[in-house]
């Protein structure tokens, strides 16, 4: 039995083994990054949960669009060569973009400091009034730096992880994580009971979590709405 923690560990766990059971605790898109076949019929030695991460991209641009007043333009910081996911999140991004009115910014950066900073001039050189990430392990292990870096150059911003607002970011709507490992650790006993992974069709995640910092807003001079208040699972004062 292997039990995977996201596309990277998964993929190399399906090219290791045909025939070892593998759960992905987590994966934004198990189809699109060819791990299963269909969701309801995985049809090989992987199955798991999916975290729905290309979908929820356009959520946090709504997200934005409720908290930021007169929001017209949007930086997008996407990592260099991030993959299918990423390109997959930005299919989901554009046309919500342009059913809220919103105009894009893609901006290309790279997870060191320098790249960082550059990719936050250019955000502001092209005049966004707020940004969001489309994800990223390398972008989550620099959020510490990410989100210094928006409280320096002023600028509102939604992340994929509840972790980029303790460490005070502004806010974050994403995947109960805690929940899909919970989740995959079922799939764990029901595979050792004798289960076949190909009879387990992968699940997607149905507990989200929102998250807003009134302290990183008071940072900016935001006001954060009070219905969007009300709509947060949890409000950090």
């Amino acid at each position: 039995m292997i039990v995977t923690g996201g596309s990277g560990p998964t993929r190399f766990a399906k090219k290791a083994t045909a025939t070892i059971p593998i759960v992905m605790a987590q994966d934004p898109d198990p189809v699109g990054n060819g791990f299963v076949v269909s969701l309801a019929r995985p049809g090989g030695n992987v199955t798991g949960f999916s975290s729905l991460g290309p979908e929820l991209s356009s959520k946090r641009l709504e997200i934005l669009k409720d908290t930021v007043p007169k929001l017209t333009r949007v930086g997008i910081l996407r990592q260099r060569a991030g993959g299918i996911t990423e390109g997959l999140a930005m299919k989901e991004v554009r046309p919500a973009a342009l059913a809220l009115k919103l105009k894009l910014e893609e901006i290309d950066t790279h997870p060191d400091a320098k790249d960082l900073e550059s990719s936050f001039k250019t955000a502001k050189q092209k005049q966004v009034n707020a940004i969001m990430w489309t994800g990223g392990r390398a972008i989550f292990a620099e959020r510490k730096r990410i989100v210094e870096l928006a409280v320096k150059y002023g600028l509102p911003a939604i992340y994929f992880q509840k972790e980029f607002v303790d460490e005070g970011g502004l806010m974050s709507y994403g995947v109960d994580y805690d929940d899909l490992f919970r989740r995959a650790a079922v799939y764990v006993d029901k595979i050792l009971k004798g289960a076949k992974p190909a009879d387990l069709p992968v699940q997607q995640a149905t507990k989200f979590e929102f998250v807003i910092n009134l302290k990183a807003a008071k940072q900016i001079s935001l006001i954060i709405p009070p219905d969007l208040l009300a709509r947060a699972n949890r409000v950090i004062k």
